[in-house]
């Protein structure tokens, strides 16, 4: 418990971080004290940059609270291939979030392996705070330099403690576990919903479909290979 409650002040002192960006890397400023999110007034007259708001009067104190990230998840449930599993704490799961500009995530990976595969965010910038085992990490620039390196947690032996590294807005990155033990990062964005577009759903599992002459164009290789990798996702 007193580790998790590091890991989580960790957290929040990257959103504080975060936070002193100039306006224009994050979700637009809140004109109001609280915007809490209404689920369920999504037609209403009032729109944000986000959810419409709650009623004050029915505002209540759980409507800022979720303990979603104190449980890890099953890395190997449902036939997962990639042995991770993010839990997040954004404005879909958490209403007080709404107009705020951060959210945040948990991810459990198992060793030797477990990925989050290349994804990008491009509402926010990302950084990642590893609390247990070890992640190889890395982001790709627009100029094609792969930027990457190891990043201890406190059970990853690497002899510097708890280990920190951002992700910029936008750019495609992803996390593996290369320990022998899980490993556990939590993240934190400076937006309330960062978005998260996936390289491989995005290519194969896009509905209608990015045309297959196209990818394999893209890929170098033949339409064959393409349709048989385009069968191992679900179309969206």
């Amino acid at each position: 418990m007193a580790k998790l409650c590091a890991v989580l002040l960790a957290a929040c002192a990257a959103l504080l971080a975060l936070g002193a960006v100039p306006s224009l890397a994050g979700d637009p400023n809140m004109l109001q004290d609280v915007c809490v999110a209404d689920y369920i007034s999504l037609h209403g007259p009032l729109r944000v940059n986000g959810y419409p708001c709650k009623r004050a009067e029915n505002v209540t104190a759980d409507d800022f609270f979720y303990g979603g990230l104190a449980s890890a998840a099953d890395v190997y449930g449902g036939g997962n291939p990639m042995g991770s599993v993010l839990t997040a704490a954004d404005v879909e799961r958490l209403p007080g979030l709404n107009t705020l500009g951060i959210s945040m995530s948990r991810i459990d990976y198992a060793p030797w392996g477990g990925t989050n595969p290349p994804h990008s965010h491009p509402c926010a910038t990302e950084i990642l705070f590893v609390a247990d085992g070890t992640l190889q990490v890395g982001f790709v620039t627009t100029s094609g330099r792969h930027i990457t390196r190891g990043v201890p947690g406190g059970g990853g032996g690497g002899g510097g403690g708890e280990g920190v590294f951002v992700f910029p807005r936008g750019m495609m990155h992803y996390e593996r576990s290369v320990g022998e033990a899980p490993a556990v990062a939590i993240s934190a964005f400076d937006s309330q919903l960062p978005g998260t577009q996936r390289l491989g759903e995005a290519m194969f599992g896009a509905g209608p479909g990015v045309p297959t002459d196209v990818l394999a164009r893209a890929l170098q290789t033949d339409g064959g290979v393409v349709e048989s990798i385009r069968a191992k996702f679900q179309p969206k």
